[in-house]
């Protein structure tokens, strides 16, 4: 019986750094959203505290309203203290839904990598040590990767970075499933195989934790990823297995 340890993966904040691009991706978006938006690059400095709100995002077009707030002068403790209201209120002014904000953040992501492909994956490095583990994974087993990132541009960076996966085995936005459906299919799949879910966002882990259907993952908290001390210390309050990057490449 074969009873090797199956990893599923989160990719933003799990295997890539992907916040730079998104950071840019989201400002290139509100620029054909909004006429006041200046320039097709974001200052650093904006990109800098982009970072800091990367936490609360949960799926990439979120960008697009994260980087509008910041431009208007948002800080990043009001963004925090009614992200939501603050998101709605942007959207209703713009006119837009989510549909609306997904495919224009998808289209504008096309039109980069077909544009400059090397200067895409350059901006969506993969954390140091990743490539080589996830590499180390697929001879040794099996993996998956579960995002809320559209599978295109998982398989983009991953070729890239020689990283071989097969497509059966991303599950993207484009799925429409959550990550507690698509873990729920991986244990109906290998019923006797331990399944170890590697995920950087808590609201994510606390939802699977709650679902009593998914008791039997392993819930692994990527401290390396894009999460704030708060969250930190919530994890280590819950049964999770925090680790830190190095302890992950072991």
């Amino acid at each position: 019986m074969n009873n090797s340890i199956i990893y599923a993966l989160d990719f933003d904040g799990v295997i890539c750094d992907s916040a730079v691009e998104t950071a840019i991706t989201g400002w290139k978006c509100a620029g054909q959203i909004w006429d006041d938006m200046p320039g097709p690059v974001p200052p650093q400095s904006l990109i800098d505290q982009f970072r800091r709100v990367r936490p609360i995002i949960e799926t990439g077009y979120e960008a697009i309203l994260a980087m509008r707030l910041l431009h208007l002068g948002e800080t990043t403790d009001a963004i925090y203290s009614d992200y939501a209201g603050k998101t709605q209120a942007l959207m209703q002014d713009a006119q837009m839904t989510v549909n609306d904000l997904k495919k224009l953040f998808g289209e504008t992501r096309d039109a980069w990598i077909d544009s400059a492909l090397a200067e895409w994956v350059d901006m969506n490095p993969l954390f140091s040590g990743i490539g080589d583990k996830l590499r180390r994974l697929g001879q040794q087993g099996i993996w998956y990767i579960i995002t809320t990132k559209q599978e295109r541009f998982v398989k983009q960076i991953l070729k890239a970075n020689q990283v071989d996966l097969p497509d059966a085995h991303i599950f993207g936005l484009d799925r429409n499933m959550s990550k507690q459906e698509v873990l729920k299919g991986l244990l109906e799949k290998h019923p006797q195989q331990p399944i170890h879910f590697v995920e950087d966002r808590l609201p994510t882990l606390l939802n699977v934790q709650k679902n009593d259907e998914l008791a039997s993952v392993k819930l692994i908290f990527a401290l390396w990823g894009y999460n704030t001390d708060e969250d930190k210390t919530v994890a280590a309050q819950n049964p999770f297995n925090s680790r830190l990057l190095d302890d992950f490449l072991i």
